[in-house]
């Protein structure tokens, strides 16, 4: 069942999701050759508590730790570990907290030195999907139409579109109702409502949409070891348009990234 938020509840939600994005800000610069992904996660777990909220992931369904972090061939749901990062590689941080009784939860896929061309375009593909998906999100549509416009988007450049894993409804428990899949078809699945929170969140690969798990019961890969991009925001649907509750800016800010692609869905200048 899906649970329309209070124009309040909106209000708290995007507090916590942007605890989320201030934490992914600060990681930014340190996400170079020779970190840990344990290391990264101690500067988030101690930056969201610091921020008045608890780290979403840790504990939730038994994960032991703040972050969900996903190098390389992995989807998502890595669990950080002792292994040095490396030039080229890529890293999905996934981050969520939960402050006032509910969660914010979003993800950004970041390069770790120089990457390989193919594996930048991915990235690039895979973001604009996001916001080819956000646009869809809006009263009159349904789950299909997000869905589609994600898979569309990205299977033209020929990648793939992992089917097991799905972005969902965000409130006072870090996933609701609806299951919000990256593939599908138009005018397909759950009506849109004024006042629903989700996590739009494309998970594409490189090469084949199929994934496999590895015997630590989290960790999700690609089947043929090819790397893998995951964007995740959370949004809003105010007035019959989407409304951005996260936010990428405090990331662009650490690298020197110049960006409008948020624009068109803010409504609120972050400081």
């Amino acid at each position: 069942m899906i649970i329309p938020k209070t124009q309040e509840e909106i209000e708290i939600i995007r507090e916590s999701a942007l605890i989320v994005s201030k934490t992914l800000g600060v990681l930014a610069p340190e996400i170079k050759p020779g970190v840990t992904t344990l290391q990264l996660d101690k500067i988030a777990e101690e930056h969201i508590r610091d921020h008045g909220a608890q780290p979403g992931f840790l504990g939730l369904y038994d994960f032991p730790n703040s972050l969900c972090m996903s190098p390389n061939a992995q989807v998502v749901h890595g669990i950080p570990n002792d292994k040095p990062l490396e030039e080229g590689d890529i890293i999905s941080i996934d981050c969520g907290a939960l402050k006032n009784g509910f969660y914010g939860d979003h993800a950004y896929t970041f390069e770790v030195g120089e990457v390989a061309p193919e594996t930048r375009k991915l990235l690039k593909v895979t973001k604009e999907s996001l916001y080819e998906g956000i646009k869809e999100f809006r009263t009159g549509n349904r789950v299909g139409d997000v869905a589609f416009a994600i898979q569309n988007y990205t299977e033209q450049h020929g990648y793939g579109v992992v089917r097991e894993l799905v972005g969902h409804g965000l409130g006072r428990k870090m996933h609701e109702d609806p299951e919000m899949p990256n593939y599908g078809k138009r005018g397909r699945g759950k009506k849109f409502v004024e006042g629903m929170v989700v996590a739009i969140e494309p998970m594409i690969n490189l090469g084949t949409k199929r994934i496999k798990q590895l015997p630590d019961g989290w960790t999700i890969l690609t089947a043929d070891n090819q790397p893998s991009a995951h964007f995740e925001h959370n949004v809003a649907l105010v007035d019959g348009r989407p409304e951005l509750l996260s936010t990428f800016k405090y990331i662009y800010e650490a690298l020197g990234i110049e960006s409008t692609e948020e624009d068109q869905f803010r409504a609120k200048i972050y400081d």
